[in-house]
């Protein structure tokens, strides 16, 4: 036994040994980033290799906030990225929930159709969706064109109806037996087992509405509807760009996905190994 510990430990310290230079190198260009929010123009591009913060950050924000209103373009993307991620989460388990545990005329076409569009890039599918939400609805310039047209994300159904196909159907068949409604046999059974999957999901989806920029770029051009994303990218002009100001911001941006990632890693990777094994 006390070789076995011992040969365990040895393999866990050469794997930690090995992954800390790619832990390194994936962190370095986030530190480079929080160092040059803290610099002025002219020190971004000195030829000088500067590794540690200055005293600049402040005034690099002041001016980020002044060009671009940044902290009510911050306050629009986490509303927008908090009910987008609740409704399509819960959009996403309905639909997984349908294909997972009932039988019905065309589920594997529609299998079938939802993984297809998994393969379509977002470029093929933007012209013909801003023409429906701006000229035939009307909706640009308001948060429905922002959340409702990502709201159905393919990857998250299939996500969900591979977590819902893993538990065990002789529950849901007690639980009718019972004479429990269906709506509250997804709700107050199948939603509660599959918490570690959502919780992933619910990452992933809030990441995707967190750094999209395309969509919210096209459908919304008024300065007090415009996300965090595309006000930091108002700062690149023609005749100037503010790169302290960007660097400021591509910090704020990312710090609170950084937060929210390591309070939430477990529950990420446990949804992960969830939907993933079978």
């Amino acid at each position: 036994m006390k070789s076995k510990s011992q040969s365990l430990l040895l393999r866990q310290i050469a794997l930690h040994a090995a992954l800390a230079p790619l832990a390194l190198i994936w962190l370095f260009p986030l530190w480079m980033m929080f160092v040059f929010s803290t610099m002025p123009d002219n020190g971004i591009f000195s030829p000088d290799i500067v590794l540690w913060p200055s005293t600049n950050f402040v005034e690099n924000f002041k001016n980020l906030q002044a060009d671009t209103d940044f902290i009510g373009a911050m306050v629009i993307s986490i509303g927008v990225a908090l009910i987008y991620t609740v409704l399509s989460v819960l959009l996403t388990s309905m639909a997984g929930w349908a294909l997972a545990r009932y039988r019905f005329v065309g589920r594997s076409v529609v299998i079938a159709i939802i993984l297809g569009t998994i393969t379509l890039p977002f470029s093929v599918v933007v012209i013909p969706q801003f023409i429906m939400v701006a000229r035939e609805f009307k909706l640009a310039n308001t948060w429905v064109a922002l959340i409702v047209p990502p709201l159905f994300n393919s990857l998250g159904v299939l996500f969900m109806r591979q977590s819902f196909s893993m538990m065990p159907g002789e529950l849901f068949d007690a639980a009718r037996v019972e004479g429990v409604k269906e709506w509250q046999i997804f709700l107050r059974i199948a939603l509660p087992l599959a918490r570690p999957t959502m919780a992933a999901l619910a990452i992933i989806l809030f990441l995707h509405s967190w750094n999209n920029y395309l969509w919210p770029l096209l459908i919304n051009s008024r300065p007090g509807m415009m996300t965090a994303p595309v006000a930091l990218g108002t700062l690149i002009g023609l005749t100037k760009v503010s790169w302290g100001g960007i660097m400021a911001g591509a910090v704020l941006l990312t710090a609170p996905i950084l937060v929210i990632f390591v309070a939430l890693q477990r529950h990420f990777i446990a949804g992960i190994a969830a939907g993933a094994i079978k």
